[in-house]
């Protein structure tokens, strides 16, 4: 906002399509408006909330607008009304906000990098996520634990595969899905959404990341830049790519200069 009001340009999206993004029932409700699958859901502010009974479990519970799997512990899966209310609870009372509740999808989860813009939108190499070697009885999701406890550089978790192994008509499901979302969004230059299957295999949103994590090592598992090495770009390159497409869609390419 204050680039916009300095007259500056920035790279990646605009104030109005980061807040969307932020705020998950806001962001579902617009993909639902144009026919992009995500998991059925609803807003809660009170655990003891009487549409949780009918709710179809199993479900997960996530704070409303926040990111970086904050909030989304290991236990965030919950399995009946008395789980979910207790998890609701707990999360209400921790993070000051509503929290979705959202149907659990039992399907293989992915995460794609995107940069571009218009037509010139491209698809970097998927990344897949294996849970098999998360700690034995933890959930198949990647939780805050997964990300921030028990993934660490000194022992990553080999959770990731990049390319994803998987059949090309489901790669192209998956690259249709999240550029349609990207555009839907008005997403600008670069972005990283996550998408999980059903259990008849259709690929959902999951979740939308228009400032998506860049750390720079290998060993920090950033889905990003593991994603952009695997299309052949070093850390350096991925940023400098970032820049150039941020600059022609400003009309500053010839700012950029031109490699010896």
């Amino acid at each position: 906002t204050l680039c916009e009001h300095l007259g500056l340009g920035y790279s990646g999206s605009d104030p109005l399509t980061l807040a969307l993004c932020l705020n998950k029932a806001r962001a579902k409700e617009i993909l639902s408006y144009h026919g992009i699958a995500n998991a059925p859901f609803m807003v809660v502010y009170n655990p003891k909330d009487a549409r949780l009974q009918a709710f179809t479990y199993p479900a997960i519970v996530k704070p409303l607008s926040e990111g970086s799997s904050k909030g989304i512990y290991d236990n965030a899966v919950v399995r009946n009304e008395t789980e979910s209310q207790q998890c609701i609870g707990q999360m209400l009372s921790r993070y000051n906000q509503a929290v979705i509740l959202e149907s659990f999808l039992e399907g293989q989860e992915f995460t794609v990098a995107l940069w571009g813009n218009g037509d010139e939108v491209e698809v970097l190499p998927i990344v897949a996520l294996n849970f098999a070697d998360l700690p034995a009885g933890a959930n198949r999701i990647y939780s805050y634990e997964a990300k921030w406890l028990w993934d660490v550089p000194s022992k990553p978790l080999d959770i990731f595969v990049c390319p994803a192994e998987i059949e090309k008509t489901l790669q192209e499901q998956i690259e249709q899905l999240v550029i349609k979302t990207y555009h839907v969004l008005n997403i600008r230059d670069w972005a990283r959404i996550d998408v999980r299957l059903d259990m008849s295999g259709r690929p959902h949103i999951l979740e939308i990341n228009p400032l998506p994590g860049i750390l720079p090592k290998i060993e920090d598992n950033s889905c990003f830049p593991k994603a952009a090495r695997t299309a052949g770009y070093g850390y350096a390159e991925m940023l400098d790519h970032v820049v150039r497409i941020a600059l022609k869609r400003i009309g500053r390419e010839k700012a950029v200069r031109k490699s010896a």
